[in-house]
């Protein structure tokens, strides 16, 4: 499976087809802003995309430790990008088999931040000055970009952490847009296939240097009750303001049962650390409780 990822170097943005190893320099090609969203849309196939952008662009051999990461595709406007997801997709939270698809009431959605409120592996996620009980979500996400006309292009999958306050939800459901305020954690990977049928994983919190929960975890479209289709292509993409040129859409799928559901309160410091083991990921973050604000 191919994956890009880009990358600051010396103040300008640069895109790499091979996963940098620790002690080895990592081959970049220089692209502009907007160029990597341009080509898919020139392209239309991921998979496509690393031979076009090669043929388009210089490279350059660089050391891995001169490398700093960004969210793939992510526009430097990053109120240009939305973060947003579905809620009870997995087929464990629902009555009865997978319907066809279309054949299904349309999934919960909700909103999750702007881009600048994606965080990469070793950033502290920061959350609201007193939640009521956190969870942890690993989740596959789709990213979608826009061309010029507004037409959103599948650029592939990459993975997340959904941390919000399901303890909020639960004491009164219709307060779930504030329980997603939070920053959500993301990998700089963008795997250039079509979503995963399969995902596995596990997750540690660490709790002053001590393992103070862990468990596995399964996501992937063959644990989802609704189709991709039924949630992105068929529905969000239909709507006017999620096709306006030039915007990254961040769609994450849900997650499953997790250290919530097992009885564990996440505190302010614990460091959440997700592997994603099926696809070499991990997601290693600190959680930081805000501090309160003063009302003006």
């Amino acid at each position: 499976m191919s994956i890009l990822f880009e990358t600051e170097y010396q103040g300008r943005r640069f895109v790499g087809f091979e996963r940098p190893e620790p002690g080895k320099a990592s081959v970049l090609h220089r692209v502009e802003e907007g160029q990597l969203a341009a080509t898919l849309s020139e392209v239309r196939d991921p998979a496509a995309l690393p031979d076009a952008i090669r043929s388009r662009t210089a490279s350059v051999t660089v050391a891995d430790a001169d490398l700093k990461f960004l969210p793939p595709l992510l526009p430097t406007s990053t109120n240009n990008a939305l973060v947003s997801g579905f809620m009870q997709t997995h087929s464990s939270k629902m009555d009865g088999p997978r319907p066809s698809e279309g054949d299904v009431d349309p999934p919960k959605w909700f909103f999750k931040g702007f881009g600048s409120w994606l965080k990469l592996p070793g950033e502290s996620l920061v959350v609201p000055a007193e939640p009521k009980a956190l969870i942890e979500e690993p989740e596959v996400v789709l990213v979608y970009a826009n061309d010029e006309d507004g037409t959103p292009h599948y650029a592939g999958y990459t993975f997340g952490n959904d941390l919000c306050d399901i303890g909020l939800h639960r004491y009164n459901p219709a307060y779930n847009p504030y329980c997603k305020l939070c920053d959500t954690s993301i990998s700089p990977w963008l795997h250039l296939g079509e979503p995963p049928t399969a995902v596995n994983g596990r997750t540690t919190i660490n709790r002053d240097g001590e393992v103070a929960w862990e468990g596995s975890f399964d996501c992937g479209l063959d644990a989802l009750y609704y189709t991709t289709g039924d949630m992105a292509e068929n529905l969000l993409s239909t709507y006017p303001a999620v096709r306006r040129p030039g915007l990254v859409n961040y769609l994450m799928l849900g997650a499953d049962s997790a250290s919530f559901h097992a009885g564990f309160r996440i505190a302010d410091g614990d460091v959440v650390d997700i592997e994603f083991t099926s696809h070499g990921v991990r997601l290693d973050n600190r959680v930081e409780f805000a501090k309160r604000s003063a009302t003006v």
